[in-house]
């Protein structure tokens, strides 16, 4: 009788070369398969191997692995991490053989890996039959290839278990090439586990095998082994593209960056490309940008003064490829218009580029307003009337601010040259009443226009606040998001009352605090000021307004940075008289010398409009928005009073009103968030 001292088990394994009975299911515990041959097993508490596992080398010398031993354990040393294993990609649960560099292999893996090392395809077929991908192409839509991670479909394989599949093609590469391209050593096929990218497509592929010179870090895909010596693709370029395979340092004329090894050359043009700028987007549209962008090789335009790359706000190689608009003189680098596939979507072709330009052109051609007429003195002329689609009487403009009036646009203070009703208290920003009636919301990438909608109480797909006032609304989608006005359109820089330069916009950044909330960046949106290395969450700079107003000031207040005290530990909210930190932005009025937190002055509802009426099918009458800041009556609903934004009944007699929290409207639209 054998008996085995197993490393995984405190008693001893007595071997059993028997069937197992049909009734009895007997598992081992090493592989997790069914036993149906020999195996060792304990007799005390049905612990089982079968014969395979059993004798199992405890280190294994793993040619897809040259730099370690892998070593055999009796479970994962990554159980909290739920370690994936390096063939299948399932999680591994029984015995594994693993790695200091985090590589780990099911037991059965590392078996099917020496079979397929050692070529013995004939046993591997006889096992696992080969199979014709004509015969699965739905299934295999959904999988990969173990070895170059690319689908299965037009390609015979193999699958010698649930979730692994081989192709025969990669079944029969060399474990060892040599390559034009690195000539000092050669390639072995190996595990990418230090995830370097292939020098000759530059990115990275995490799983699967890779050829790799692991003295120099030089890492091919098995796709891009073999590049084709010459790409004819008319939709990108109008010459044949011949292949440059040899270390040669070069600027790629397509989008600007270096390269070192694979080119493809246009001799016509005396272009040098990489292979993966060879299928470039030739248009495209951009959140970056109102218009249409097209890729040039280089930009030869003698009224081209934009030298900075809309994104990442460094200069551009104008000598290099980029993306363009000729109309705004507007330019990106490619690799930054395309860092992201949400930032962009592609333009078919040129005809669908020019019908997109004269969309364009023909919504700036309808205006959201018709002028009635022109009031002249002389030949000059100082006022306007105009006819706005979103009010019934006429809008005459005027620069004579009245006190504490909001626009019933975008809902905030009016402070500018604004056009006003004689007829009611309506009131349009300049701004406001210029928006065009369709635009498209960059920021949620929805290819059809937007179109803009008065009179709206709803919540912005983008900054996600309750708002008054103007929308514009998606009418081709089932989502029928609302837009705000704010983040209707993004500018790619602003200034800011709190901040003396420029600001910037960048759509990631991390690290530090925001200087207007002081909360940490963690991949948000940004506008920066480099030189002062002044950073604001682009949500505060849209939900901050330059100038506010609050009852305990009888002046407009404003947004400050600086304090200009050196008492800078007493400082102190005049609203909630709690204490403000020095280091972000806060409200002040230099007449009173009062200072507040944004909070405090904006509340929680800065973008509905007080006064604002509406209907609500729950209420007879007509209603509107209030804020009650002295006398503060109880609400109807709850009993509590109304300190903050209430909904009152605008009919004298009935007294009713209630929180804007406690109405049936308030949490209609909470169900969109």
């Amino acid at each position: 009788m054998e008996v085995l001292s197993h490393f995984s088990h405190v008693h001893p394994l007595i071997f059993n070369d028997e069937k197992s009975h049909e009734s009895e299911e007997v598992y081992c515990c090493a592989c997790g398969e069914l036993v149906s041959g020999p195996r060792f097993s304990c007799m005390e508490c049905g612990f089982h191997l079968d014969k395979n596992c059993a004798e199992a080398p405890a280190e294994m010398d793993h040619p897809f692995h040259r730099k370690h031993n892998l070593k055999l354990r009796s479970s994962s040393p990554y159980v909290e991490d739920n370690p994936i294993c390096g063939f299948c990609n399932n999680i591994c649960e029984n015995f594994v053989y693993h790695c200091s560099c985090n590589l780990v292999f099911h037991i059965k893996c590392a078996f099917l890996s020496y079979k397929i090392l050692e070529k013995n395809f004939r046993e591997l077929v006889d096992q696992y039959p080969l199979i014709s991908s004509k015969c699965h192409s739905q299934e295999l839509e959904r999988v990969q290839c173990f070895a170059c991670q690319k689908s299965l479909l037009d390609s015979d394989y193999i699958s010698p278990y649930s979730g692994f599949y081989l192709h025969k093609k990669c079944f029969e590469l060399p474990l060892e090439i040599n390559h034009p391209s690195h000539r000092y050593h050669s390639f072995f096929l190996q595990f990418n586990t230090d995830h370097l990218p292939c020098q000759m497509c530059q990115e990275i592929q995490h799983q699967g095998l890779v050829y790799c010179c692991s003295l120099c870090k030089f890492v091919i895909h098995i796709k891009c082994v073999s590049p084709p010596p010459i790409i004819q693709d008319l939709s990108s370029h109008e010459h044949p593209l011949t292949r440059w395979l040899r270390e040669s340092p070069f600027t790629c004329d397509a989008c600007g960056t270096l390269g070192n090894y694979v080119s493809y050359i246009c001799m016509t043009c005396s272009l040098m490309v990489h292979k993966k700028c060879i299928s470039l987007l030739r248009f495209i549209k951009s959140v970056y940008h109102d218009h249409p962008l097209s890729h040039e090789y280089f930009v030869v335009d003698n009224e081209c003064t934009a030298q900075v790359c809309g994104f990442c706000h460094e200069e551009v190689n104008m000598e290099c490829g980029s993306y363009y608009c000729s109309k705004c003189k507007f330019i990106i680098h490619v690799n930054c218009a395309l860092k992201e596939a949400s930032w962009c979507y592609k333009i078919e072709s040129k005809d669908d580029f020019d019908k997109l330009n004269a969309m364009l052109v023909a919504i700036t051609l309808d205006p959201s307003f018709l002028v009635v007429e022109m009031i002249k003195y002389g030949e000059n002329v100082i006022n306007t009337k105009i006819k706005h689609f979103s009010h019934r009487h006429n809008l005459v403009l005027s620069d004579e601010i009245k006190d504490r009036s909001y626009c019933d646009g975008c809902s905030q203070l009016i402070l500018t040259s604004f056009y006003g009703c004689l007829e009611c208290d309506f009131f349009l920003h300049k701004s406001c009443v210029e928006l065009p009636k369709k635009q498209q919301i960059l920021s949620l990438i929805h290819q059809d226009f937007f179109v803009l909608i008065p009179n709206c109480i709803f919540i912005c797909a983008i900054c996600v606040q309750q708002c008054t006032g103007f929308a514009y609304r998606c009418e081709v989608y089932l989502c029928k998001e609302h837009v705000c006005v704010r983040c209707a359109d993004i500018p790619l820089s602003c200034m800011s009352g709190g901040h003396k330069h420029l600001l910037l916009f960048y759509n990631r950044y991390f690290g530090q605090c925001c200087n207007a909330c002081g909360d940490i960046f963690d991949g948000n949106s940004v506008y920066r000021c480099k030189a002062c290395n002044f950073n604001v969450h682009s949500v505060c700079i849209n939900l901050h307004p330059q100038t506010a107003w609050h009852k305990v000031d009888r002046h407009y207040l404003v947004l400050t940075f600086h304090e200009d005290t050196d008492y800078s530990e007493y400082l102190y909210c005049d609203i909630c008289e709690e204490q403000r930190s020095p280091y972000t932005w806060f409200y002040h009025c230099a007449i009173c010398d009062n200072s507040a937190h944004l909070h405090c002055v904006v509340g929680d509802h800065p973008f509905i409009k007080r006064g604002m009426t509406f209907i609500d099918s729950d209420h007879p009458h007509v209603l509107v928005f209030v804020e009650k800041v002295y006398d503060y009556p109880r609400c109807c609903n709850c009993g509590q009073h109304c300190l903050d934004l209430a909904v009152e009944c605008s009919d004298a007699e009935c007294k009713y009103i209630i929180h804007w929290s406690c109405s049936t409207l308030y949490n209609r639209l909470l169900e969109y968030i």
